[in-house]
């Protein structure tokens, strides 16, 4: 079955990039130019996703505001002839049929998903976190993902390949490969020592369901400070179906790391013609000084 809808939970704090997130949404951090959640929501419609929920809470209007329309400004850059803005402000709310749906207690990213159940349906749905970008130079990621579920029929997670030194920051899986990049899984650990670890390919932000994890969701206990874990719930529905790992061809942006976030900055800005060779020539004469 072809994956026509996807999730994308964007309720919490953003605590990690404070006090920029006490009053605009992390998901909101722009790349260059461009809001973190732009990106996902272009990757799930570049995997030929039509329709898509976005999971907020109070205080996110600011993403709902971004994907409307917004009339005035449109008009005003008509009038000064701005067409390349025009479109580029057009484009954006004509993206893809993007609804909301408010998740009331911040409950961990398990409870988020369990609110998109009325919006699934009996359909396979993706999952794409909101404050992680993905790259590839081939298919984007959850296009990757739609892939390998339309070749298992089975649950699958995109995994990234993580220095074993660092498994302890993730949560990773054990398993077989099936084939090229393809995993059975056999087991999710939580942040494993890498004494302990079964491997070191770490969930990247992304997956795609099938309906039942919602049985598992609701099934799942809650764990420190009271949430809902969707890796808690990966781990019961294991042991009743088949679940798949699919080692990605590209690359996470972990956008809610500060760090991470400074280090694509500059990367999305060296691949564009309109800023590279002057941000070159400023990094140089940096590291010279």
């Amino acid at each position: 079955m072809k994956i026509s809808k996807a999730v994308i939970p964007a309720a919490g704090f953003g605590t990690r990039f404070l006090p920029f997130t006490k009053a605009v949404p992390k998901e909101l951090v722009p790349v260059v130019d461009t809001p973190t959640i732009q990106y996902v929501v272009e990757e799930a419609v570049a995997a030929g996703i039509e329709d898509i929920l976005i999971i907020v809470s109070t205080g996110k209007g600011a993403i709902q505001d971004h994907f409307n329309p917004v009339y005035e400004l449109e008009q005003r850059l008509e009038a000064s002839g701005k067409n390349k803005e025009l479109e580029c402000v057009r484009r954006i709310s004509s993206l893809a049929r993007i609804q909301y749906t408010y998740q009331q207690e911040l409950l961990g990213l398990g409870h988020a998903v369990l609110q998109a159940e009325a919006f699934v349906g009996s359909a396979p749905f993706a999952i794409l976190l909101g404050d992680t970008v993905t790259t590839s130079e081939s298919k984007p990621v959850t296009a990757q993902l739609c892939a390998a579920y339309e070749k298992t029929s089975s649950p699958v997670v995109a995994l990234e390949t993580v220095p074993e030194e660092k498994v302890s920051r993730y949560g990773v899986i054990g398993g077989s490969e099936e084939s090229p990049g393809l995993y059975r899984v056999s087991e999710f650990v939580e942040k494993p020592s890498p004494e302990e670890a079964p491997s070191n390919l770490a969930v990247a932000s992304r997956y795609v369901f099938t309906p039942e994890i919602f049985t598992y969701l609701k099934k799942t206990p809650r764990g420190k400070g009271g949430e809902i874990q969707i890796t808690d719930a990966m781990k019961l529905m294991l042991a009743d179906h088949p679940m798949y790992g699919w080692r990605i061809n590209g690359r996470r942006h972990d956008i809610g790391n500060k760090l991470e976030f400074v280090k694509s900055t500059v990367e999305f800005a060296l691949k564009r013609d309109d800023l590279r060779d002057d941000l070159i020539e400023f990094l140089r004469d940096l590291m010279e000084k």
